[in-house]
């Protein structure tokens, strides 16, 4: 999956064949119009009122893909936050050559001289302000795994007659045993799930770049005890291209967009582990209403500009579109000794520790 997705001449993301948009292979919520940066963009002003309005708040995107919701955001910033907008260092995560080339096309003209690149976490500097993804650790590479004869085994990949094909074999490391170890429960035979060892990884090298501020994503995904249920015995790994699911996820490797749902629960374990404190967790109907408080007015007129948004704004939030299949997480480098109220896109959430079972035994 890693090399269908990241190898730097063939890979679906870095060989710049990924398509994003209702011409591409799928769509996500930058897909909609820009109204989803422009919400983002008053959720991080107030992230930046919280932090004191500091002088340099840094916003940093990974998954920027063509650099649409950074365009938006930073339009959005200039155009009713100008001090936020001033303050702001805009840093994007961004390994793939194609990609950034496109980024730099998208941001020329509004960036103003505040955006950076670099190709990997481990290049941040420690910084003050927020981490966004939207759709970013549903893309990493995860361990699949089947239940058979009472014991769990991974799903490999082989070259045999001309095609690739799964094939079973031992766990293959430790990581992923004490994971599965978690698995208590009887699952039936023939029960396929994966196991997302990346995502982990990947908050625990993020957490120590945060000096103060947040991790804000958006994905798609459960909690733990949910994304593990023995009827969801197929597992959530998929292939899309030209809007379509894949049959077979080894017919076209690097032709092709692969995902697996993100199990919330266990990133937020690993976040905490590493320093962060869970602050939120809800799905995205109930965060863009909590957003919507910031933006929308009552008062003001119904222009085809302000009802181009409201369309926009629901199929953001509408339940039988995005708003019950997107989830958004956030994790707080504490700010302050006392807690502070919940940030306006989480108004509406319950506790998020409760809502992702972290005080439950895993998968009880």
């Amino acid at each position: 999956m890693e090399s269908a997705l990241y190898e730097p001449e063939h890979g679906y993301y870095f060989s710049g064949r990924a398509a994003i948009g209702r011409d591409g292979d799928f769509l996500t919520n930058v897909s909609v119009g820009p109204l989803f940066g422009r919400l983002l963009a008053r959720q991080f002003v107030e992230m930046w009122d919280r932090l004191y309005r500091p002088t340099q708040f840094t916003i940093v995107e990974q998954g920027a893909h063509g650099g649409v919701f950074a365009r938006d955001v930073l339009a959005a910033l200039s155009d009713f936050a100008p001090d936020c907008f001033h303050s702001t260092r805009y840093v994007i995560v961004e390994p793939a050559d194609p990609l950034r080339v496109r980024q730099e096309d998208a941001l020329v003209h509004i960036a103003g001289g505040r955006l950076e690149w670099r190709a990997s976490v481990a290049e941040l500097e420690a910084f003050e302000g927020v981490h966004f993804s939207n759709e970013l650790p549903d893309a990493f590479p995860v361990h699949r795994i089947r239940r058979t004869d009472g014991e769990w085994v991974e799903r490999y990949v082989e070259w045999k007659d001309d095609r690739f094909h799964f094939t079973d074999g031992p766990l293959s490391s430790d990581a992923l045993r004490k994971h599965v170890a978690l698995l208590a429960r009887n699952y039936p035979e023939g029960y396929e799930t994966e196991v997302n060892l990346a995502s982990g990884d990947w908050i625990a090298s993020l957490a120590p770049k945060i000096r103060r501020g947040w991790v804000l994503l958006i994905d798609y995904g459960y909690p733990r005890d949910d994304y593990y249920r023995p009827e969801r015995a197929a597992g959530t790994l998929s292939g899309y291209a030209n809007h379509l699911r894949a049959t077979d996820l080894l017919e076209n490797p690097g032709e092709i967009d692969l995902t697996a749902h993100i199990d919330f629960t266990t990133l937020a374990e690993c976040a905490e582990a590493a320093g962060l404190t869970p602050c939120g967790f809800t799905d995205q109907h109930h965060f863009m209403v909590g957003l919507s408080r910031l933006h929308f007015s009552d008062s003001e007129a119904l222009t085809p500009a302000k009802q181009k948004e409201l369309r926009e704004f629901k199929t953001l939030m509408h339940p039988n579109m995005m708003g019950a299949s997107f989830k958004a997480l956030c994790l707080e480098k504490p700010n302050a000794p006392d807690p502070s109220p919940p940030l306006s896109g989480f108004a509406f959430a319950s506790d998020a520790r409760v809502a992702l079972g972290m005080d439950r035994p895993p998968c009880a």
